[in-house]
């Protein structure tokens, strides 16, 4: 009796599991559709203006710039340049993620309905226009580091496996979160004031000194740590950070699975809730 049941739970799990990666092959079998929706949704949002999605990579310059010119005399300009521009860089592409996937299949309802595109189609469509936008403010983040004078040691580099970590790890929490927000219409507004709150209790702006009390329990135990730190480590400090990289990736192993079961188990119903 119990080797059928663990038989039929068996059986259940694959059929999930083949559904989700069959959505996810049909995506990529059309992926210039939601590569062109991306790179239309990126001209929409800029139309008209004398600069277009420029606009991206002033808004970062700014947001950071503010930040470097009002606290960075206070630790070392060099230092907190290379420090919060990193930072703030992983950190505004993590925030864009949670807050547009919260209300992706809302949005995209009218799609959902009317057409058999499949369900990750609208997943790679938001997840392309956060990285166009991560792009832009890529360039940003190099800009600054060069204005600054920041040198970086050869260890640099291991912060592009750390990008892609954290991008690879992207489409999971879309998936994830954007099916929470269609059940529970009311997690949009919890997820906007986690990461509205989360920005300060996030080391983005501190942490580069001596850490104690409540802050040392703030850096140790915010997930949101370790994805910053994986791309800024080896920026800021020439160095690995081997702990960052284990938790993101067990983190990121984790978002997949619970995205596979919510995108096998669910991809067919989400018309009947949005």
């Amino acid at each position: 009796m119990k080797a059928s049941s663990a038989g039929n739970l068996l059986y259940r799990l694959n059929l999930i599991l083949e559904s989700a990666l069959c959505d996810v092959y049909q995506t990529f079998q059309n992926r210039r559709i939601w590569l062109e929706m991306a790179k239309e949704d990126i001209g929409d949002q800029h139309r008209r203006t004398l600069l277009g999605p420029f606009w991206l990579l002033i808004n970062y310059l700014l947001f950071v710039g503010v930040f470097i010119l009002v606290f960075g005399h206070s630790v070392g300009l060099q230092f907190f340049t290379a420090y919060v521009s990193t930072g703030l860089l992983v950190w505004v592409f993590i925030a864009e993620v949670f807050n547009q996937s919260s209300t992706l299949f809302n949005r995209e309802s009218s799609f959902i309905k009317g057409t058999p595109m499949p369900l990750a189609t609208y997943i790679m469509r938001l997840l392309t226009q956060s990285l166009i936008r991560f792009g832009y403010a890529s360039l940003g983040c190099i800009l600054l580091l060069v204005l600054g004078g920041v040198e970086l040691s050869p260890i640099a580099l291991w912060a592009l496996p750390g990008v892609a970590l954290v991008v690879l790890m992207a489409p999971a929490v879309i998936t994830v979160v954007a099916f929470v927000g269609a059940y529970f219409p009311d997690f949009q507004f919890v997820v906007r004031n986690v990461m509205r709150v989360g920005m300060f209790l996030t080391p983005i702006f501190w942490g580069y000194g001596e850490i104690n009390g409540i802050r040392a329990q703030l850096y140790a135990f915010n997930p949101f740590t370790y994805l910053v730190e994986v791309v800024r480590n080896p920026v800021v400090y020439g160095t690995v950070p081997w702990m960052a990289f284990a938790v993101t990736t067990i983190f990121g192993l984790l978002f997949w699975i619970l995205a596979l079961g919510l995108l096998g188990r669910f991809r067919k119903k989400i018309a009947y809730v949005v």
